[in-house]
């Protein structure tokens, strides 16, 4: 058994091997007996395969192919090599060779070279002595008629041949020029073969194919294989190239540069950047935690070549360190007189929100470090909860900041981006710091309520660090990567509602409830602020816009319908709009709005209906209902009609309303004798109730009795009085439990124009903070059971 390598670390002995290569011609072929048959000794072809016409060298230690060898010279005969496949077999196809002559090695082996003369079928293998002899059939390629298929096929692989050759540098250009002066199909498709030297399996394949033509065919299939290969490696090799000629260019301008600026007495530009952000550390005062991650970013910065993908990276982090305010902040001055007077100046009304602001402000005054709760203002919109949130900085002598978080899905808008990701960047905490450029601004979280949940993850728990004392101290966003001290800043939350903030989130917060404004409150805000306001933003003088109290009542009333004044503010914009084009077109101004001029400017009236006619009817009741946006009037209607006893319930009211009405209704037939109803009489008739605005969503258990009376009203027949509006949960013995946003349910029923509201004695407590104008001007009835409220509501039966 031989080793057979193809490239010599000695090149010095493979010379001297090739140069005795015509040693082998002193071997000729075997001679075939009568039956066409030859016998030889043998030697194994360990994981090799030598294919005729080819010389290579082999390496011999002592042992059965050493001695087969040498008996093999002194009978000056070829011999037979058999090639062993991976798992130990022989090919029935086997390689005659001719052997030079032997030279001793210094480790006592042998060498010598070998050429593959023709393919032997394989007969018999016998053991005779110490030596393998083999019996077989010569091969020689079949004699054949080279048609045009066989010339093309060989014109093709030649071709094939001849760009591998330009591409491969591995292979002499000589070897394509021998090619073409080669006849033979089968000796062509094995010269071509020793030269691309495929592996192991594919040169078993080629021994085996005897035919030249299907020879040529596989060996077409190897070149195609092997020119694709050698295209894509050029391929590499040429973007390789072209950008480590780009490299060395722009090293090489690089160079020209330093050296001009060097002749000028300038520095390098490069150079410069990294010392500007080495002076930037020295003149910012950082903490020693920053200005050592921003001396290692830099450092990295100064290996990295000016135009690596990398570079634009670290530049940006190095810049946002640098440019974050670690240490900048305001001189915070609490003066609690200062305090009033500018809330006093900038907001009407908000009496609660506006005492719990001072005390806020008394305790931070005596005890700057007290760590005191996030206060979240909640209420409906435009009743000014930003804006008190902008008064608070200023008496602070603070800079203000506002992230308004609607909508927001996506953590990462919280806690940033990894530096990973492309594009990434801090969240929008850290950004609006910087923005404010100082370390303690009032921070106004908007719309916290509004914030949403999905894959992305859940970004109330991020805003749990932000909010919570005992944790901002060291807030951790994903960009920035080093802790930043948030305790400094002052955090104010507003809402439209409480139902939708996490009670986790909720529990590191102080409510103060923004209940809305009534008729008057309205008029005082639109003539101290939004009428001046609007007069100025629209280029107009003072003189130019006169709205009395009338008018801008007759606005509130039948333009608008709203608990804040945001909607109101925009009425007044569009007469302020209307006279500025009056005076660019020179034309004349009304010296005074009239309701006339009311109609011009703002159309017909929109809210007109929400004053309720008082004309009584039967089925219909009225409920003051709790929303978003503050409380509104919900007509309740019901009919019966004859049928088999189906209760239908419709108006887009959801899971809880309808239980509600489902206990009403209970509550009706359990007091059938007392209400004078007969027996059969639910057996015989169908009771429909239904809410309108059947597009608009309703749900809540406060509207059970106004439910109760209209279902009562429709089936004795009697009138209710439409100017008494009514809230309370009913209970199956016609108890009234008490409901919340009780403040705004009373501000719409006034704006609706009712005379009475009906609520549950258990909420007495919630009308302490009303205005006393507004208990004034509508009687608030508190009841406990269902009895009192029929006697008020619902006109006495007829005689």
């Amino acid at each position: 058994m031989f080793d057979h390598n193809s490239r010599l670390e000695n090149e010095e002995y493979a010379a001297a091997l090739f140069e005795r290569a015509e040693d082998l011609e002193f071997y000729p072929n075997a001679e075939r007996d009568e039956k066409g048959l030859i016998e030889l000794n043998a030697i194994e072809l360990a994981h090799s395969i030598v294919l005729p016409q080819m010389i290579t060298p082999i390496f011999l230690p002592f042992g059965k192919d050493l001695k087969s060898i040498q008996i093999a010279q002194k009978s000056g005969q070829t011999i037979i090599g058999l090639v062993k496949t991976l798992d130990g077999s022989y090919l029935p196809v086997a390689i005659e060779m001719a052997v030079g002559k032997l030279i001793r090695l210094p480790d006592g082996s042998y060498s010598t070279l070998i050429q593959g003369r023709r393919r032997i079928q394989v007969e018999a293998i016998n053991e005779e002595g110490p030596i393998l002899r083999v019996t077989g059939i010569p091969l020689n390629d079949p004699v054949q008629k080279q048609d045009r298929n066989i010339k093309a096929l060989a014109k093709t692989t030649r071709t094939l041949f001849e760009e591998v050759v330009q591409l491969d540098r591995t292979i002499p250009e000589e070897a394509h020029l021998y090619t073409l002066n080669i006849s033979d199909p089968g000796e062509l498709a094995d010269m071509i073969a020793i030269a691309i030297s495929p592996e192991f399996e594919k040169r078993i394949q080629i021994i085996e194919l005897v035919d030249p033509k299907d020879r040529l065919v596989f060996i077409n299939q190897l070149l195609t294989e092997e020119l694709d290969v050698l295209t894509l490696e050029e391929e590499i090799q040429s973007k390789v190239q072209h950008e480590m000629d780009k490299s060395q260019r722009e090293a090489y301008l690089r160079e020209q540069v330093r050296a001009i600026q060097s002749e000028l007495g300038e520095g390098d530009i490069w150079d410069q950047d990294i010392q500007n952000y080495l002076d930037c550390i020295k003149e910012k005062n950082l903490p020693d935690y920053v200005a050592d991650a921003i001396q290692i970013e830099i450092r990295r910065l100064s290996v990295n070549p000016a135009f690596a993908p990398e570079t634009g990276i670290i530049r940006n982090y190095i810049d946002w360190l640098l440019d974050l305010p670690w240490d900048n902040s305001t001189n915070e001055e609490i003066s609690i007189p200062r305090a009033q007077r500018i809330l006093e100046k900038n907001h009407y009304g908000l009496k609660k929100a506006k005492e719990r602001i001072l005390e806020y402000l008394a305790v931070r005054k005596l005890n700057p470090k007290s760590n005191q709760p996030i206060l979240c203002f909640v209420g409906p919109p435009g009743t000014g909860k930003t804006s008190l949130g902008k008064s608070i900085a200023e008496a602070l002598n603070r800079k203000f900041a506002r992230v308004s978080l609607g909508g927001v899905k996506d953590e990462a808008e919280i806690r940033g981006h990894r530096r990973t990701y492309i594009g990434a960047m801090p969240g929008r905490i850290i950004q609006s710091l910087k923005s404010a450029g100082v370390s303690n601004p009032v921070f106004m979280l908007d719309e916290i309520d509004k914030l949403g949940i999905d894959f992305h993850g859940d970004p109330t728990s991020s805003l749990m660090e932000v909010l919570d004392p005992e944790q901002n101290h060291a807030y951790s966003d994903h960009y920035i990567e080093i802790p930043y001290d948030l305790s400094k800043v002052l955090f104010i939350t507003s809402a439209n509602t409480l139902e939708n903030i996490p009670p986790a989130l909720l529990d590191r917060m102080e409510v103060i409830e923004f209940p809305g404004y009534i008729d008057e409150e309205k008029l005082e805000i639109a003539s101290r602020f939004l009428i001046p306001k609007q007069i100025q933003m629209n280029g107009l003088a003072p003189n130019e816009l006169k709205l009395e109290m009338d008018n801008i009542r007759q606005v509130i009333r039948e333009y608008t319908y709203e608990a804040g004044v945001r909607n109101l503010e925009r009425e007044i914009a569009t007469i302020c709009r209307k006279i500025a084009k009056l005076k660019t077109l020179n034309k004349k101004i009304p010296d005074q709005i009239t309701e006339k001029e009311l109609r011009k400017f703002l159309g017909p009236p929109q809210y007109s209906n929400f004053k309720l006619e008082r004309k009584e009817g039967v089925g219909v009741s009225t409920a003051v209902a709790w929303t978003e946006n503050g409380g509104e009037i919900m007509p309740v209607e019901v009919v019966v009609v004859e049928g088999k006893g189906n209760f239908q319930i419709t108006g887009k009211i959801g899971e809880i309303m309808q239980e509600s009405a489902q206990a009403a209704f209970s509550y009706i037939k359990s007091r059938a004798d007392d209400f004078d109803i007969e027996d059969e009489f639910f057996d015989k008739v169908d009771v429909h109730l239904h809410i309108p605005e059947g597009a608009v969503e309703k749900d809540g258990p406060s509207a059970g009795i106004t439910i109760c009376i209209a279902i009562l009203s429709a089936i004795q027949e009697r009138k209710v009085h439409l100017d008494i509006g009514m809230t309370g949960e009913i209970t199956l013995g016609g108890r009234l439990l008490p409901v919340g946003g009780l403040r705004e349910k009373i501000y719409a029923a006034h704006r609706a124009g009712l005379k009475e509201i009906i609520i549950p004695s258990k909420n007495k407590n919630d009308l302490v903070e009303l205005p006393g104008k507004l208990k004034k001007e509508i009687r608030i009835t508190p009841l406990e059971n269902m009895d009192q409220v029929i006697r008020i509501v619902l006109f006495p039966e007829k005689p």
